[in-house]
């Protein structure tokens, strides 16, 4: 490959705190050959100011207002990227100094994706019952893989670890701009990737950070933009698959309404998982509905 110019796009707003973090750890990088995409939704905060304090060419600094669509964002970094790969980092994310490199050691004429592990880290000392990592091999088809997998594993695929080929982002018309995908859009767009090539290729090697903070907590229930993310494929599964996914939903949304203090909802999504869902769903349904009993 020799040495392909990468684009990084970073989206970001009001991170003033996180986003040099971000960009040090891109320019640390072993590997020089990239341009930095900052794509700013109006900032209100010292963002502006922070960025200010990086002079390095290879920065490059755009404004959009993207109404709450995350997916506009990234979508004119892409339009302004100029390398033939396309790389992600969320501005609350960073990377080792050996990301780049590594991913491109493993990229030929066979990968047009490439993604790898992400340590997650919170912000909070309660992190100790909570999940340590994102990223996990899929196998082929990737579509089908991607899709039932994700049921029962969760999440396969961290935004801020993919470098992707351009084309294969042309190719899909980028990323959808839905509103009622929001915090889903990445997923539904490996999903339509995966519609056009096989060609992942998964690094079981951790190569960067995930941030679980406050404002990254999401404040609506997820479930709807899942749903909406995956409608397109349903299709593809099978009686089973989706009495499944419904049960994924179901959690979900549950856990929304329990957050919410809905809890007579909450307790209707659990009951529905308790009748439905594998073990592990179950338990986790069990203890919620417990704790919401005698709360």
């Amino acid at each position: 490959m020799n040495s392909p110019l990468i684009s990084i796009v970073i989206p970001t707003y009001n991170h003033a705190k996180f986003i040099g973090k971000a960009l040090k750890s891109v320019l640390d990088q072993t590997y020089k050959n990239w341009e930095a995409i900052v794509i700013d939704n109006h900032s209100t905060d010292q963002t502006r100011q922070i960025l200010d304090n990086y002079t390095d060419p290879r920065i490059k600094y755009f404004k959009i207002n993207n109404n709450g669509i995350i997916a506009k964002s990234r979508n004119l970094g892409i339009k302004k990227a100029t390398g033939e790969w396309i790389a992600f980092l969320d501005s609350d994310d960073w990377w080792t100094k050996d990301k780049l490199e590594v991913c491109l050691e493993n990229i030929d004429d066979k990968v047009d994706f490439i993604y790898h592990q992400l340590e997650i880290v919170y912000d909070k000392s309660d992190s100790y019952l909570k999940k340590k990592n994102i990223g996990r091999q899929l196998k082929k088809p990737i579509l089908n893989n991607l899709l039932t997998s994700e049921i029962d594993q969760g999440n396969a695929i961290g935004n801020s670890s993919v470098i992707v080929r351009k084309d294969m982002l042309s190719r899909i018309g980028g990323i959808s701009e839905n509103k009622k995908m929001v915090a889903s859009e990445d997923f539904n767009t490996w999903l339509r990737i995966a519609q056009i090539t096989d060609k992942f290729n998964f690094i079981k090697k951790k190569l960067g950070y995930y941030l679980v903070h406050s404002k990254s907590a999401q404040k609506r229930d997820l479930s709807i933009p899942h749903r909406q993310a995956v409608i397109e494929f349903m299709e593809l599964f099978n009686d089973k698959q989706k009495l499944n996914l419904e049960v994924k939903l179901k959690y979900m949304s549950g856990n929304y309404n329990c957050l919410n203090n809905n809890y007579a909802k909450a307790k209707e999504d659990f009951f529905f998982v308790l009748k439905n869902g594998g073990i592990n769903f179950k338990l986790r349904s069990l203890l919620k509905t417990i704790w919401i009993i005698f709360k």
